[in-house]
């Protein structure tokens, strides 16, 4: 038996230890934000935070997590960041399929609670890790920097 805490609540597990978080999240802990990407921690989709920082869900072992704090994008929104963002990326109309923006914004919130007021260059470095087949990486930097309190110009059109 495994015990996590996702998003401030204590959960147990009982999975082989070789499963990885994002099925436990899933088909263990019904918790279906957290998305199925590439499965070998290329493309972000499955991105959550393990102790506060961003990881792959895909890859990571939840027999690795025994006693860690997991936080998904259920629960993102309790965070500053996390709130910020998801109004950021409503107000700018971020998304177009979404399949991709839940990883895109654990990802921008991991970034956001170690750099409040990231520039350009910060933000594409740690956003790199994460593709939108989309291609709204324009709206994403916006979002994140409407997020951060920094003005930014409407992409809507973009």
């Amino acid at each position: 038996m495994i015990t996590l805490t996702v998003n401030g609540k204590r959960r147990e597990v009982d999975a082989p230890e070789e499963m990885p978080l994002l099925w436990a999240l899933r088909d263990e802990l019904d918790l279906k934000g957290t998305k199925f990407g590439c499965g070998v921690a290329q493309c972000g989709a499955c991105t959550v935070h393990v102790d506060g920082e961003a990881a792959r869900a895909c890859v990571t072992p939840i027999g690795s997590l025994d006693g860690a704090k997991i936080t998904t994008i259920e629960g993102i929104g309790d965070t500053r960041e996390g709130q910020a963002l998801q109004t950021a990326w409503l107000e700018l109309d971020v998304m177009q399929c979404g399949y991709c923006q839940a990883g895109q914004i654990m990802t921008a919130a991991a970034l956001l609670a170690k750099t409040p007021k990231p520039d350009d260059a910060a933000i594409d470095e740690a956003m790199e890790g994460n593709l939108c087949r989309c291609a709204t990486y324009k709206r994403i930097r916006a979002a994140i920097k409407s997020a951060s309190g920094q003005p930014v110009d409407d992409l809507r059109s973009a």
